[in-house]
């Protein structure tokens, strides 16, 4: 499986914030709506994240509910068909949760920077660090702090979790 190092925060200042990402990003942003449909699963997470009714990626992942730079393996694969999709595992395994975001994403290097708009919840930032095959976490651990210290995110502003649990409590 594929890994990365992430942090997730929960951002005050959202249009700061847009301009030190922008600064230390390689180029423009990317514009993405995105509709997560999460299921039930015992052994890690799994979502349906659609782009469009002709796009979207079923994924797998198994994070640690932590605050600060965690470690996460996912899987992903792409999907041209995401409602019919949605009907068959919802019907299969059943609906955990379902959050709707308007996502700007900035890649600074191999980090992935995201600046969420999420339906109910605020606005949040995520990193995530993406690993080679033998790297050390570490390295992604190391990385993840000093982007969080140039983008001006404290440790207080961390989050543990993801989004769907957030809409549930």
């Amino acid at each position: 499986m594929a890994r990365n190092v992430e942090i997730k925060a929960r951002v005050g200042d959202f249009e700061a914030l847009t301009q030190k990402a922008a600064m230390i990003a390689d180029g423009r942003p990317i514009e993405i709506f995105q509709d997560d449909t999460f299921f039930n699963c015992p052994n890690g997470r799994l979502k349906l994240r659609a782009f469009s009714p002709a796009e979207g990626q079923l994924i797998f992942y198994v994070r640690p509910d932590q605050e600060g730079p965690k470690e996460c393996s996912y899987i992903i694969a792409p999907t041209s068909t995401p409602d019919t999709l949605r009907d068959l595992l919802s019907q299969a395994y059943g609906q955990a949760g379902r959050v709707r975001k308007h996502r700007t994403l900035y890649l600074a290097g191999r980090t992935r920077i995201h600046l969420d708009r999420v339906e109910g919840l605020g606005h949040f930032m995520e990193l995530e660090v993406v690993l080679s095959d033998d790297e050390p976490l570490e390295n992604g651990e190391a990385e993840a702090r000093d982007l969080m210290k140039k983008l001006g995110i404290a440790p207080g502003q961390l989050i543990e979790g993801a989004y769907v649990d957030m809409l549930f409590k």
